[in-house]
């Protein structure tokens, strides 16, 4: 390992970048968790996910100013730092690393079970530790390898996905041969257009918007690739196509296909909908498909934890050890700290699944949130800031700012607030708090008053000085 404390290399290109902004908002959410949305709100999930995409696309925009401005390895943290102060950026940095270690563990057990489909009885949680320390293995071993990976995982999701709309549409269209076009008995036929009332369609936007997070990592790996602005503003300028197509429209075939109600939907909705139009080994498919959002997932959290690190440790908000890179340009420790702590949080998912484990997952549902309200109050400031000093260097610019900015910094908050009055989310809101504020206070505790102690050392060294002379 080189002692060089130097830079990532530039090793993405467009393509990996290109095909990670297309996909990499397609996870296990869209997959299965979209089957929970759709029986609670039934089709008025159309809306929810609409909603929640369109916050995701605002907050998007943003980032996209930001980083096409800056390209960093840092990405939000390191904007937050400057914009809003290092509390914040050290606060934010630790909670996304906390959400990642988390999603790690969490997708590690999932592509565990999917496995476990074609090989019974094998250990799930050897599975696991095989999984992610294959993957953990392919970001160790250089960043192209990284993008390699998840370019092609991208390209069979985007590629599963796109079958799956053509093959809806054709059916929905009466061009499906053997299967009648359903109309709009399955949209308003079965008790209307939201059966459940419209406050299931807001709780469903709560649930909606951690499926889409994950979509602000091409904005961290922009800061490895060759071409970083122009990176960004294809990322950026995609967002919006991306959401509409792949999880409205998904959402939208589901629910006129097949009634929102249904059984099926809750267990897996695209395995329902493949059932219904008669595709042999449905199930098979889907499970390979899924298996594959999984362990992209898993790939791009071990990215993402790791640049974050290392993007804190330049800035002196973690441990200087993590900026140490490979020959490769890759940051090891980064990696491998993020790894063992997932593992730890896969041990107690055995050991504690209704105690430590619940605890973490809960504690971090609520990160997503947290994450988009910094990147929109870092905007406001560092827009205001780059059209007084560098103005050329807003290449892509946030539409009707700032109204659009503090509309959706409302919006998150309002969220945010709705979750506490939930029921079944309003543990993950006092959670995430807690953990927000502790880690808050560990910043002025040892990272400022560190701080303070370098500074009077100084003062103290200077005047020595002086008083020798």
């Amino acid at each position: 390992m080189s002692n060089q404390q130097g830079h990532l290399k530039s090793d993405l290109k467009i393509r990996h970048i290109s095909m990670i902004s297309i996909a990499g908002v397609i996870g296990a959410g869209l997959f299965i968790g979209s089957g929970a949305v759709i029986n609670s709100s039934g089709p008025g999930a159309i809306i929810s996910y609409a909603f929640a995409g369109l916050i995701v696309v605002l907050v998007m925009r943003m980032l996209g100013e930001m980083a096409a401005a800056n390209p960093t390895s840092g990405s939000f943290s390191t904007y937050a730092s400057e914009a809003i102060g290092p509390w914040a950026g050290y606060t934010i940095g630790w909670l996304y690393w906390f959400f990642w270690v988390v999603v790690i563990a969490i997708e590690a057990i999932a592509g565990a079970a999917i496995m476990q489909y074609w090989i019974p009885g094998f250990p799930l949680w050897l599975m696991a530790l095989i999984l992610t320390v294959l993957l953990t293995i392919t970001n160790l071993f250089s960043v192209k390898s990284f993008g390699e990976f998840e370019y092609w995982f991208s390209l069979i999701k985007v590629v599963s996905i796109g079958l799956f709309l053509v093959i809806g549409l054709c059916v929905i269209f009466g061009w499906y041969p053997g299967i009648a076009a359903p109309g709009t008995s399955n949209l308003i036929g079965n008790g209307g257009f939201m059966p459940t009332g419209f406050g299931s369609v807001l709780i469903g936007i709560t649930v909606v918007i951690f499926s889409f997070m994950g979509t602000e990592i091409v904005a961290i790996a922009a800061g490895e690739s060759e071409h970083p602005a122009k990176s960004v503003r294809i990322a950026t300028n995609s967002v919006v196509w991306r959401i509409l197509v792949f999880y409205i429209g998904s959402i939208a075939i589901v629910v006129t296909l097949l009634p929102w109600n249904s059984a099926n939907i809750l267990v897996s909705p695209f395995v329902a909908v493949l059932d219904y139009i008669g595709i042999p080994a449905a199930a098979q498919i889907m499970n390979f498909v899924v298996l594959t959002a999984v362990l992209s997932c898993l790939n791009s959290a071990l990215y993402a934890n790791s640049r974050m690190l290392f993007g804190m440790a330049k800035k002196g908000e973690a441990p200087k050890a993590f900026m140490k890179l490979s020959k490769k340009g890759v940051p090891v420790r980064a990696i491998l700290f993020s790894t063992i702590f997932s593992y730890v949080a896969v041990i107690f998912s055995y050991i504690s699944p209704d105690k430590l484990f619940i605890f973490l997952v809960n504690s971090s549902g609520a990160v997503a949130l947290l994450v988009y309200l910094v990147i929109a109050f870092s905007h406001l400031r560092m827009r205001r800031q780059l059209e007084l000093k560098n103005p050329e260097a807003l290449q892509i610019k946030m539409w009707l700012f700032p109204y659009l900015t503090y509309a959706t910094i409302f919006f998150i908050a309002g969220i945010y607030v709705a979750m506490f009055f939930i029921e079944s989310l309003r543990i993950q809101a006092i959670l995430t708090l807690l953990v927000a504020i502790l880690t808050v206070g560990s910043y002025f505790v040892f990272v400022q008053k560190k701080s303070d102690v370098a500074d009077l050392k100084e003062n103290l060294a200077q005047s020595s000085s002086r008083t020798t002379r």
